[in-house]
């Protein structure tokens, strides 16, 4: 969980950056078209759905490009783009594991992207199935620490069907089984909390220790990845020092 937590600090950041030059909204953008096409166009009843624009919104995408991503995605636009989901794993410095989540209309242009920023950075890509069973899918509600205290932060948490609750750093990080996602995350607005983040997340099992050097290698590969506009997510399992993070 502390990799999880101090990625999305430094993917909080990244977020502006990559918002201005648009990328960040054509990729939720992608997001929110397979998953209105895949389980329909009501957020209520298509926990993916919900779950893709509550990221759209945390970045002030505009709710125009919103509803025409959900309007494409059901069918509802006569351009309705088809995207197929690929999953791609893979090593880098030290042997740390990454899964790489992709939207793509060209397999062939995505695989090549994510081969070469895996070889750019000494990684390799690994076969279907070498990787995943060192993540977990869960879902992750980040709150800020200052939201509420510990006992109400448990026990709302818990009436939502949370997993674990945890401080890390400055955020109290929530865990639950990804069909709680929702439910947890109801029951943390109606009690008045307010979330900073809800989304559906691969966490690593254990992590690997990894020194500054090999740390900072790791994350240019990640950046590298995720300059991809077919990447959505990538995931890893090696911890970052705080020195590093301090850079970030």
């Amino acid at each position: 969980m502390s990799g999880h937590s101090k990625w999305s600090s430094i993917k909080h950041k990244k977020g502006a950056a990559d918002a201005k030059r648009g990328k960040l909204f054509s990729k939720l953008s992608r997001a929110i078209i397979v998953a209105a096409k895949e389980g329909g166009p009501d957020p209520d009843s298509n926990i993916n759905l919900a779950n893709a624009i509550e990221r759209a919104r945390a970045v002030s995408m505009p709710k125009d490009n919103i509803e025409r991503a959900i309007a494409r995605g059901a069918g509802a636009d006569a351009n309705s783009e088809a995207y197929d989901s690929v999953t791609y794993e893979g090593y880098g410095a030290s042997g740390a594991a990454l899964i790489v989540e992709a939207l793509t209309d060209n397999r062939n242009r995505t695989a090549a992207d994510v081969r070469f920023a895996f070889g750019k950075y000494g990684g390799s890509l690994g076969t279907p199935g070498s990787v995943a069973w060192m993540f977990e899918r869960k879902g992750v509600v980040t709150v800020p620490l200052t939201a509420a205290d510990e006992d109400t932060i448990t026990l709302t948490a818990a009436e939502g069907g949370a997993e674990d609750v945890r401080a890390d750093g400055d955020m109290w990080l929530i865990t639950s089984e990804p069909h709680d996602l929702g439910t947890l995350r109801s029951a943390l607005e109606e009690a008045g909390i307010p979330i900073e983040s809800a989304d559906l997340s691969l966490l690593p099992k254990t992590q690997v220790e990894v020194d500054a050097d090999q740390a900072r290698t790791l994350l240019r590969l990640v950046d590298a990845l995720e300059e991809s506009d077919d990447v959505q997510d990538v995931y890893f399992n090696f911890d970052i020092p705080d020195a590093v993070l301090a850079d970030a």
